[in-house]
């Protein structure tokens, strides 16, 4: 009990202080001397009152609001102090106190602070300045505090210069923890981060998600505010509202254990380095600080109650912060523990997996409604404040979905209605192409066969059809790069060998019936049959084979639609595929016009009328693929291409050879060499007949020009060649009107064909 008054009538001393103090003796505590002296920082004042002095004048003023519970802990400091000199411990060495009352204000902490700095034995109490304290003689060896994480952060600034060791027991700031910044703080308390995580799982397992937060307006209170408001929205908790109080509003009721870790100190060098590796226990307990000096303590849940008018504080659990479970004694708290899932603290009902959070314009920050996820977005869990994201490449997910579904991978497949009815189609043509063959092969040597070119002609066309016919399998099925290489190859030189050889048979129609001498001499200088077909099949061949090596097609996930893949050939250079195309046009352009000006040929002789409709049948295909094929989009696009190679192939076809193959099997009566050569006969006496005429309106014409001007030498230049037509024409039909005669000029026409 002796030991007790004395720091009483020091404490009592400080309270009946009613001025400012002069000396840093008048704000000690509670003081005794020994050979190792440890300083202590107790709120024991709840404030400092302010000066009404003006100008204000640095002095320390005096406190108010005695806290009774702060001046326990002090007792307990002194009572442990003395039980440490009064047992057989520390032989020889006697452990001495300076205790200073903070008054809860950081200023009166920070002096007190550099009392604890200044020199020992040193008649002034001043602290001096050295770039290496190491040496340095303090006037304490360690400072047991402060209470508020405020004023100890400020305080363990000033002890880190010499690496004085400080030890709080209340101090839960997480900060704090970090060594680097605070290197010599150690503390009997777990850090606030436990703390606040402590409270978050608390709150999680109540099921709770609206919630509000009281703090105090210090170090302490906004670092924990912080933490806590990171931890609990991980969790999908809405703080419903903030509110920061004063610093010093303090809660008595709650008890700190008394720290009992200076019950061993030993030598002052090594004080630090011993404080951090001591490990005491208390009650079967074990305690020591970790590499953050923080204490492997616990936390006490509690369970304010009121009961009949009075409050009652129920200890319901345990939390152990190194397992993150919290530790229930007996089934009655149990129940209590259970019975926090009851209490209703939530603002809206969850958000089903497939919807999610979204914030309605309120006057308050946690009201939300609940909406579906859109479409290739989806939620999993309830409450989520986003919807996640489906990798567009490969997945896609419906409205308000919970997963996302992988896309299928479509193209113009063998089971597809149309691609089963374009093969038919496309067979079709080949039963075609073989029947005209065999029919042509048997009446080898009729006129309609020997017509066409002879039967070599015939099937080089006929080939060439059975190839782009057979081109079309190309574009069915899944693709591979050999047949995106294959398919626009195929059908580019095969059309293009057809087309050159239609060519040809319309130069020679044109040569055998063109009876202008002008025009028959630039055919016969023009027309070369083989070189020609060999020349354009093989310029058609280098503009492939240049498209293959340099960009050729291949295969490509088209994955811009929302829901499938589409596996597709992708042609590599749209400028060769183009070009691919252009050329044969332009081939075909030619023909056209050959084939048109052999249009008015004998009836069934007239190869070139329906050559010129094969042209405009291409034509027409090919102009309406262009803008039909920049706009279809799907796996069904390949068949925009098969379908106008079909219509361009059957056109030719049908045009080409369906007329002969009617005359040769319905008309057999004018398939004979005797119907043909009448038919020439009739035809060039209808020519010439109609040649004369021409030229003789034109004599008529030009004879009354030169009547008008009988001194222009150009127009009796003119009038006179149209009399040598005249003549060579009649005489051209005397000859055909000859019996004898009219046998020979058939067969030379025959022979030229």
């Amino acid at each position: 009990m002796a030991l007790l008054i004395i720091p009483m009538t020091c404490f009592g001393s400080t309270l009946a202080t009613s001025q400012p103090c002069q000396t840093p003796d008048d704000f000690v505590a509670a003081t005794s001397p020994g050979h190792i002296m440890i300083g202590g920082l107790f709120a024991i004042h709840e404030k400092m009152l302010s000066s009404e002095d003006y100008p204000r004048r640095p002095e320390i003023q005096k406190c108010v609001g005695f806290e009774i519970s702060i001046f326990l802990q002090a007792l307990a400091m002194i009572h442990s102090i003395e039980m440490i000199n009064n047992s057989p411990l520390l032989s020889g060495v006697t452990l001495g106190y300076e205790i200073y009352d903070t008054c809860t204000e950081v200023t009166v902490a920070m002096a007190a602070t550099l009392r604890f700095l200044s020199k020992l034995n040193c008649s002034r109490e001043t602290m001096e300045f050295k770039c290496d304290y190491s040496s340095y003689m303090p006037r304490v060896k360690a400072v047991i505090g402060a209470g508020y994480s405020e004023i100890t952060m400020a305080v363990s600034r000033m002890l880190n210069l010499q690496l004085m060791p400080q030890v709080s027991y209340e101090s839960t700031a997480e900060i704090l923890s970090d060594k680097i910044r605070f290197p010599s703080f150690l503390r009997t308390v777990p850090s606030d981060f436990y703390q606040t995580k402590a409270m978050a799982h608390l709150i999680q397992k109540s099921g709770w998600n609206w919630i509000g937060i009281i703090a105090t307006d210090d170090d302490y209170g906004r670092l924990a505010l912080n933490t806590f408001a990171v931890q609990i929205a991980a969790n999908n908790v809405c703080i419903a509202f903030k509110e920061v109080l004063p610093a010093f509003l303090s809660d008595n009721t709650i008890e700190i254990r008394i720290n009992e870790t200076l019950e061993k100190i030993i030598a002052e060098a090594q004080l630090l380095d011993v404080l951090k590796n001591v490990t005491f226990t208390d009650e079967g307990n074990s305690f020591h600080f970790d590499a953050h000096g923080d204490m492997n303590t616990g936390y006490d849940v509690v369970l304010w109650k009121e009961i009949n008018g009075h409050m009652t504080i129920t200890k319901m659990a345990q939390y152990d912060l190194k397992n993150d479970v919290f530790i229930i004694t007996d089934q009655e708290t149990k129940n209590e523990f259970r019975n926090l899932k009851q209490i209703q603290s939530k603002f809206f009902k969850e958000c089903s997996p497939g919807q999610m959070k979204k914030t309605t314009r309120s006057q308050h920050i946690c009201c939300y409604e609940c909406v579906n996820c859109p479409e290739n977005h989806y939620s999993n869990q309830t409450d989520m404040d986003h919807c996640l994201l489906c990798n567009n490449e490969t997945h896609w997910a419906p409205v308000r979905s919970t997963r996302c579904f992988e896309k299928e991978v479509e193209y113009l497949n063998w089971n597809d209605s149309l691609a089963i009815l374009l093969l038919a189609l496309s067979l079709l043509g080949i039963l075609f192409v073989l029947a005209i063959g065999i029919i042509f092969t048997r009446n080898l040597n009729t006129p309609v066969v020997k017509s066409s070119g002879g039967l070599l002609v015939c099937y080089v066309i006929l080939l060439c059809h059975f190839l782009n016919f057979a081109s079309t399998g190309f574009f069915i099925g899944e693709p591979q790069d050999f047949t995106c290489k294959t398919r626009q190859t195929l059908f580019g030189v095969s059309f293009t060998l057809c087309i050159s050889c239609i060519l040809m048979k319309s130069l020679k129609i044109l040569l055998a019936f063109s009876f202008d001498p002008k025009l028959q001499n630039f055919l016969k200088c023009l027309y070369k049959p083989i070189l020609i077909i060999f020349t354009c099949t093989g310029i058609q061949v280098v503009i492939c084979t240049i498209w293959l090596i340099f960009a050729a097609p291949a295969v490509e996930e088209n994955v811009s639609l929302p829901r499938v893949i589409i596996l597709e050939c992708e042609e590599g250079s749209v400028l060769a595929f183009g070009t691919m195309l252009g050329y044969i046009a332009i081939l075909a352009f030619i023909c056209f016009i050959f084939a048109f000006k052999g249009r008015k040929l004998p009836e069934h002789y007239n190869e070139a009328k329906f050559i010129t409709f094969g042209m405009l049948i291409y034509f027409i295909a090919w102009i309406t693929f262009i803008p039909v094929y920049a706009t279809t989009f799907g796996k069904y696009l390949p068949a925009v291409e098969i379908i106008v190679i079909l219509i361009s192939n059957y056109g030719i076809l049908c045009c080409t050879f369906f007329p002969k193959c009617y005359v040769i099997l319905c008309k057999q009566e004018t398939n004979t060499k005797s119907a043909f050569l009448k038919m020439i006969y009739s035809y060039s006496s209808h020519t010439a007949s109609s040649l004369a005429i021409s030229h003789v309106s034109l004599d008529s014409t030009n004879s009354s020009i030169t009547m008008t001007d009988p001194s222009s030498g150009g127009r009796s230049a003119a009038w006179q060649e149209g009399k040598d037509l005249q003549a060579q024409a009649f005489a051209h039909i005397c000859r055909e009107n000859a019996t004898r005669v009219s046998k020979i000029l058939p067969r030379k026409r025959s022979s030229s064909i």
